[in-house]
């Protein structure tokens, strides 16, 4: 049985890029005295919302099977940005790694990581309940 709901696409796809977004911190809390390592960045956030195309602004209408998909984004090819942060202070050996920010960063990141782990949980007891209850 395949599920193929939107909720569920979303918040999978959203822990696996807070995940990616985890290790990211880790790294860069871990390479806090490497001399010019730059602290490292990852945005999905924008790419995530034209994928789920919230707002149907983005997409055309393809009814026919000769239309192409257009602009609506997608799931399959989703990919974060990742980019060296050129703001914070640089110290002299050339690193930019502020330990008490990537930290509130990381904190942060884990309470929306258990948020959709919370949520996802909830959607999919919602689908067992309702599987088990047209028995």
């Amino acid at each position: 049985m395949k599920i193929e709901d939107l909720t569920i696409k979303t918040l999978t796809t959203a822990l696996n890029m807070r995940q990616m977004r985890q290790e990211l911190i880790s790294a860069n809390i871990a390479n806090a005295e490497t001399p010019g390592y730059k602290a490292k960045r990852i945005d999905f956030e924008e790419a995530l919302a034209r994928a789920i195309d919230l707002d149907k602004l983005q997409s055309m209408r393809t009814d026919d099977s000769e239309h192409f998909g257009v602009g609506g984004g997608s799931f399959k090819n989703l990919k974060p940005e990742i980019y060296e942060d050129t703001n914070g202070m640089v110290t002299e050996n050339g690193n930019n790694v502020d330990r008490d920010k990537e930290l509130a960063l990381m904190a942060e990141n884990e309470i929306m990581l258990s948020a959709a782990v919370q949520l996802l949980n909830k959607k999919l007891g919602i689908l067992k309940y309702s599987v088990s209850a047209e028995r």
